[in-house]
């Protein structure tokens, strides 16, 4: 079976899950997954917890943030990027409506109410 590898940039908090990788602020590792892995896959191989999370960005667009995270089964490619900070990393609001989305996080984002966007995140 082929493998992809993942450039991984892990930010805050999360930075723990970097091992050797690891730096002052962030890590930054290459991980190599069986073709047909998902970002699931990924947390799995890292052990990080979806929860942990807050922002997340896949080739540089937006996939998850508090509260909505439609991106677990998005399927990863050679090459990809994922960029994840911690839940005490925020993005500046202003920002959030002309940032470019994965396909399943504009989905989510229509399914929401509030089209997922808040001024602050309740723990839940």
């Amino acid at each position: 079976m082929s493998q992809n590898t993942v450039d991984v940039w892990l930010y805050g908090s999360l930075v723990c899950y970097g091992g050797a990788a690891s730096e002052s602020g962030f890590a930054n590792l290459k991980v190599h997954l069986p073709d047909g892995s998902t970002l699931a896959d990924l947390f799995g191989r890292l052990g990080i917890r979806t929860e942990e999370r807050g922002i997340t960005f896949i080739n540089g667009k937006l996939s998850a943030m508090p509260g909505l995270q439609p991106d677990l089964q998005h399927l990863l490619c050679d090459g990809d990027r994922v960029a994840l900070f911690d839940l005490k990393s925020m993005w500046p609001f202003q920002y959030r409506h002309g940032a470019m989305v994965t396909d399943e996080m504009a989905r989510a984002m229509d399914d929401e109410k509030d089209r997922g966007l808040h001024h602050t995140y309740r723990k839940g």
